[in-house]
C-alpha cells in the first residue's frame, strides 16, 4: 500500500512539474502575446485567387509569399522569395533567382515551381484569375527549370514584373483542389510560408494567426496574431478602450478625436492609399458584351453622369464627414503616390444651376413631384447602394440623396453588408454605389479594373469596378503597361484618368486619411508604411504587424496565472516533502524488519 501511494505521488509531481515550469517570465519584448486587431470589414474569401477584399488581401499579405514587396521606409521595390532577377535585353523574358532555404509551414520547400504552378493556373483557369488575373494576362509562358529559378516569358514588354502583388501558393496543396472557385481553403492550419500562419477562422467572427517560426526574415516577436471582426467602427472603438483589442483601424474623425487623451492609447494619423468613390453604372455588361445587371438605363448617357458628378460637393465632404481628415478627390490614383497621382484641370466644380441646366439641355424634364423623367418617360429614381457598417457612407448617402434631389433626381439608400457590396457591384446589380480601392505603389492593378478585361466572364471570374469599357481608355492602359521610362509612363497614367473622368463612371469624392489607434501600453515597434506620415494597417505588406513588440504588461496579461502557478510549485514541494518522508519511513521500517 505504501508503495503505490509512493509511486502515485511520484508520477503527480512528474506531471504538475511541466506546468510549474511553463510558468516562468517571458524574454522581455518577445513572448506569448496574442495582438488583436479590430476588423470592421468583411473577409470575402479565405482562398487566395478569389479574395480581393482590403481584409482579404491584408490576410494573405502575411500568409503567403510574393516574389517582390515593397520597403515600409518609401513604397520602393524589395526582395522577398525572389532574391534576385533579370531581364532579357528585349524585356520580354524575366529570371527571377527563388531564395533558398524557404519552407513552407508544413516542412516542404518553397521552390521555383510552387511559383510556376500558381501563375500557370491563373493563365489556364478563369476562376483561379479572379482576383490578380491582370498580373499573368500578358504571360506567354511561365517555367522553373530547377528548383531555383523561374522563368516569366511576356508577349510584349511588361512594366509590372517587379510589382506581381499574386500570392504565391504550394503546388503540393493547391494541385489536389479541382475546382478553385468552390474551393473555401479553411482547412486548418493554413499552409504558407508568410511570418503569420493561419490557424482559426470563424466566419463574421474573427481569424487567428500563429507566429512562423520558419519564416525566413525570422519569427514576429508576437507569438499571434487576431482579426476579430465587429459591425461598425463603434463597436471597435470600444472594444480598444476596454482593452479587449490592440489596434483599431478605419476610425471616423470623430472617433479618432475623442481618443485623443485616451490613457495607454496611441494615434497613428497618416496619408492613406485608398480613393472613396460613387460609381455611376454606365450600363453594365459581360466580357462578351452581353448586358448584365439592373443599372437604370438613362445612366447609360454620359451627359446625365456628368450632370450627377457636378452636383456633388466634395470640399464639403471633406469638411463635414472627414472634419477634414482628407483631401478633395480628382484623380484615380491617391496623392500618396505623388508620381500617378492626377488632378483634373478643369474639374466640374460643385454647380447645381449648371448640373440643372444640363438635364435640360439633354431631354430629361421634370415631371410630377418635380422628378425628371427620361425622354422615355421613365422616373430618374436611383438606389444608391452604401456599407451598412460604415458611418461615412450613411452621411455620404444622406448627402448625395440632397444633392440629386435639388436636381430632380429621387435617391433611395440601400444600405447592405460588405459581402453583398462586393457580390452586387460585380453583378451590376446596382444604379450609383460607394466603393473604393487601396491603390499600390505601381498603378497597374487599380487602371485594369476600367478596362474590358476586366469584366466579368458569363461564367465567373472577373473584377470590374464601374464597369468602364472604353477603346481610348484601353489603349493608353495598354500603352503604360509596356512603358518602363517612368516620367513617359507617369503620363501615360495621368492620360487614362483624364479619360476615365471624362467619361464619369465613377465620380471620386475624396482620399480620406487613415486613422488608427493603438494600445500603447501593451505594444510598440510598429513600423509604418511609408515611414513618413505612413500607417500600420492597411499596408502593401506585412510590417505594422511582424515589426510588432509587447510590452511587459501585454506579456503579463498573456502569461500563466502565477497564483496557480505558485500553488502548483506549493504542491510540489508539499509532495516531494511526503515523497522524502515515505522514503525515509520506508527505509527505517525495512531496516526494522531485518532487525
Amino acid at each position: 500500500m505504501g508503495r503505490r501511494f509512493l509511486v502515485a505521488l511520484v508520477v503527480l509531481a512528474g506531471l504538475l512539474l511541466p506546468n510549474a515550469a511553463l510558468a516562468q517570465p517571458a524574454e522581455p519584448g518577445r513572448g506569448s502575446a496574442t495582438l488583436r486587431v479590430a476588423m470592421p470589414q468583411q473577409i470575402d474569401s479565405l482562398n487566395p485567387f478569389l479574395g480581393y477584399s482590403l481584409a482579404a488581401t491584408d490576410l494573405f499579405r502575411l500568409i503567403y509569399p510574393t516574389l517582390t514587396t515593397y520597403s515600409a521606409e518609401d513604397f520602393s521595390v524589395t526582395p522577398e522569395l525572389a532574391e534576385s532577377w533579370q531581364a532579357s535585353p528585349d524585356r520580354l523574358t524575366w529570371t527571377f533567382r527563388i531564395r533558398p532555404g524557404v519552407r513552407w509551414t508544413d516542412g516542404a520547400p518553397v521552390t521555383a515551381r510552387d511559383a510556376a504552378y500558381t501563375y500557370e493556373r491563373m493563365m489556364r483557369d478563369p476562376a483561379a484569375a479572379t482576383a490578380n488575373g491582370n498580373f499573368v494576362e500578358n504571360f506567354e509562358s511561365v517555367s522553373a527549370p530547377d528548383e531555383g529559378t523561374l522563368v516569366i516569358r511576356t508577349r510584349t514588354p511588361q512594366a509590372t514584373m517587379l510589382a506581381i502583388d499574386a500570392p504565391i501558393v504550394p503546388e503540393h496543396v493547391w494541385s489536389r483542389v479541382p475546382d478553385v472557385a468552390a474551393f473555401t481553403n479553411d482547412r486548418m492550419p493554413v499552409v504558407g510560408s508568410g511570418p503569420f500562419e493561419l490557424v482559426e477562422h470563424e466566419p463574421e467572427q474573427y481569424v487567428t494567426l500563429r507566429a512562423n517560426p520558419r519564416y525566413w526574415r525570422g519569427p514576429a516577436r508576437i507569438s499571434a496574431l487576431q482579426f476579430v471582426q465587429y459591425k461598425n467602427t463603434d463597436a471597435s472603438v470600444q472594444a480598444l478602450r476596454k482593452g479587449e483589442v490592440d489596434v483599431a483601424q478605419k476610425l471616423t474623425p470623430a472617433q479618432f478625436d475623442a481618443l485623443a487623451d485616451e490613457p495607454g492609447i496611441t494615434q497613428v494619423r497618416g496619408q492613406g492609399r485608398r480613393f472613396f468613390e460613387m460609381l455611376i453604372n454606365p450600363g453594365a455588361t459581360n466580357s462578351e458584351g452581353a448586358p448584365i445587371g439592373t443599372g437604370h438605363p438613362a445612366l447609360r448617357d454620359v451627359r446625365v453622369r456628368r450632370a450627377i458628378d457636378q452636383a456633388l460637393d466634395r470640399e464639403a465632404l471633406v469638411d463635414r464627414v472627414l472634419n477634414g481628415y482628407g483631401q478633395v478627390g480628382g484623380g484615380y490614383l491617391p496623392p500618396i503616390f505623388e508620381d500617378y497621382h492626377w488632378t483634373p484641370p478643369h474639374p466640374r466644380r460643385f454647380d447645381l444651376a449648371a448640373a440643372n441646366r444640363q438635364l435640360d439641355e439633354a431631354g430629361y424634364p421634370r415631371g410630377p413631384g418635380g422628378i425628371r423623367r427620361t425622354p422615355r418617360g421613365e422616373p430618374l429614381e436611383l438606389r444608391f447602394m452604401l456599407h451598412g457598417s460604415t458611418s461615412a457612407d450613411a452621411q455620404v448617402g444622406q448627402f448625395v440623396k440632397g444633392w440629386l434631389g435639388d436636381l430632380g433626381i429621387a435617391v433611395e439608400l440601400e444600405p447592405v453588408s460588405d459581402n453583398q457590396v462586393n457580390d452586387r457591384t460585380t453583378a451590376g446589380d446596382f444604379d450609383l454605389a460607394i466603393s473604393g480601392w487601396s491603390a499600390n505603389p505601381d498603378p497597374d492593378y487599380v487602371l485594369r479594373l476600367q478596362t474590358c478585361g476586366a469584366r466579368p466572364d458569363p461564367d465567373g471570374g472577373g473584377t470590374p469596378d464601374s464597369f468602364l469599357c472604353d477603346p481610348v481608355y484601353d489603349e493608353l492602359y495598354a500603352r503604360q503597361l509596356g512603358e518602363f521610362d517612368p516620367a513617359k509612363r507617369a503620363e501615360l497614367v495621368h492620360r487614362a484618368q483624364q479619360r476615365f473622368h471624362d467619361q464619369a463612371t465613377s465620380s471620386v469624392l475624396y482620399y480620406q486619411n487613415s486613422l488608427e489607434a493603438y494600445r500603447g501600453d501593451r505594444y510598440s515597434g510598429f513600423a509604418t508604411q511609408p515611414a513618413a506620415e505612413g500607417v500600420i494597417t492597411g499596408q502593401q505588406g506585412f510590417w505594422g504587424y511582424y515589426g510588432a513588440r509587447p510590452t511587459a504588461l501585454a506579456l503579463a496579461s498573456e502569461e500563466p496565472d502565477y497564483g496557480r502557478a505558485a500553488l502548483v510549485l506549493a504542491c510540489v514541494a508539499v509532495i516531494g516533502g511526503a515523497v522524502i518522508f515515505l522514503v525515509v519511513r520506508h527505509r527505517r521500517a525495512t531496516a526494522d524488519e531485518r532487525e
